[in-house]
């Protein structure tokens, strides 16, 4: 035998007693990931009382921009929700002195884009460039930022396409589903808004729109994120101050008082005649990011709720068949937030889903979470965290996010910690105050007429029509 044939057979040996080595049976063990670490940033304040935030990424010639401003749709008047929605669509529709197809030519001749989306707390103006055009982009950012004008022809097209797109949405049970829950748990505060309405919408014109714009979206009540291969920073200061310099603060209203309803047991059914299936919302107030509770609940709401591998998902979907999909959400605000469990089957299954629903938000209480199971979704909720960071764009939202809410500016390094650091106890803690079934509120959206009885077994209804 040659040595070049010994040789193999030693290699073909090694191989096999390795493999023989594996436990094939048991997952490989995830390793922690490493602690993020935020890039250095430089913070100052003009003197209009913008906060600029400046970081640099050399990695690609682009530049990402975030302007968030605090005037989402909690600050909709009461008459007119919708109002901040529409102004972020139609603000980068023209100016005094550029129309909206000159704004999208420019844009697109220096590799740029720029547009405008509302929230219920922010409003923010994102958009990236080249970073050899930044002075261009910034000349447009100004414009638009500024001098919107909303012109009538574009508020009127706006009107008619938002109105045809309301009428389809009010065609689905989930739309009036996540409106009546979100009623329901927030009471009269603004965030139980979450639509226009068909007045609201017919309401709009260019005055309203302009009051909102010159009194919201003023230097004084924004930060502007600007996160790329940015020039050196007096350079980048100086830009910013030749565009943004001579806008003008404004007082700027007040916040809402964060006042919401107790958490009680309550039952709604909103009849929608004809419906072959239920649509299902348990739902309960919940805590903001800055809360002690925030990181223990969003690990317990991933556990029950948060994705295919989750208990509903699994048992509700997968086990018993009642549904197509099952899960849970925790939306955060800059005050409170919302916690609700959803699914939606057949009317002939409603009682079993429900009770399905209970018992795993109940099984959250009673039981300690497995330590396997614990350790998935950790390793699941920091993997997402740290890969959403990897962008520009994911970053400079992270940080616009961070800066609305007002939190600390170690939120994000110490996100992954937070995490790992939640033990079994804290999660049975928190499921008792967000999860429990005796505190929840339920929405259900459904035919009456077939479905009232069933919904009887779990209380008192409430029965209101679908309008």
């Amino acid at each position: 035998m040659n040595k070049a044939n010994v040789a193999l057979i030693a290699v073909v040996l090694a191989m096999t007693l390795s493999c023989q080595k594996i436990d094939r049976t048991k997952p490989p063990e995830t390793k922690d990931l490493p602690a993020f670490k935020l890039p250095s940033l430089y913070e100052t304040e003009l003197a209009n009382g913008l906060r600029v935030v400046l970081v640099e990424d050399k990695r690609f010639p682009l530049v990402t921009l975030r302007l968030t401003f605090e005037a989402g749709s909690k600050y909709d008047p009461k008459d007119l929700p919708g109002l901040a929605e529409a102004a972020a669509s139609l603000l980068t529709e023209g100016t005094g002195d550029r129309p909206s197809k000159q704004i999208a030519e420019e844009l697109a001749d220096i590799g740029g884009s720029i547009r405008a989306a509302a929230g219920p707390d922010g409003f923010t103006i994102q958009g990236n460039v080249l970073s050899e055009n930044l002075p261009k982009f910034f000349d447009l950012l100004a414009d638009v930022t500024m001098h919107a004008s909303f012109p009538q022809d574009e508020v009127q097209l706006y009107k008619k396409r938002r109105t045809q797109e309301l009428l389809a949405e009010r065609s689905e049970a989930a739309f009036w589903a996540d409106e009546k829950i979100a009623s329901v748990v927030f009471g009269p505060h603004p965030y139980a808004r979450l639509n226009p309405t068909p007045e609201s919408i017919a309401r709009l014109d260019r005055g309203l729109l302009a009051s909102f714009h010159g009194s919201r979206l003023v230097p004084n009540n924004a930060v502007l994120i600007l996160l790329g291969a940015i020039p050196p920073r007096m350079e980048t200061l100086e830009l910013i101050r030749s565009r943004l310099g001579p806008w003008q603060k404004k007082d700027a209203e007040p916040s809402p008082a964060p006042e919401f309803p107790g958490s009680v047991r309550k039952i709604v059914l909103v009849d929608r005649p004809g419906s072959v299936q239920a649509d299902i919302r348990m739902g309960h107030i919940a805590v903001d990011r800055s809360h002690e509770d925030y990181f223990p609940l969003l690990v317990a709401n991933t556990i029950l709720g948060g994705g295919a591998s989750s208990r509903m998902f699994m048992n509700i979907r997968e086990k018993q068949g009642f549904a197509y999909d099952a899960h849970s959400r925790l939306q955060p605000r800059k005050n409170g937030g919302l916690f609700a469990a959803v699914t939606q089957v057949r009317n002939e299954v409603l009682e079993p889903a429900l009770k399905s629903m209970e018992e795993e938000m109940k099984r959250l209480v009673d039981e300690p979470v497995p330590s396997g199971e614990l350790a998935d979704v950790k390793n699941y909720l920091s993997g997402n965290f740290v890969m959403g960071l990897e962008t520009q764009g994911g970053l400079a939202t992270q940080l616009s996010t961070v800066k609305l809410m007002g939190l600390p500016d170690t939120y994000l390094e110490t996100y992954t910690a937070r995490i790992r650091a939640v033990q079994p106890a804290q999660i049975q803690a928190v499921a008792a105050k967000y999860f429990s079934p005796q505190t929840a509120s339920i929405v259900v959206v459904g035919d009456a007429s077939k479905i009232r009885s069933t919904l009887e077994k779990f209380g008192g209804v409430t029965v209101e029509k679908a309008q």
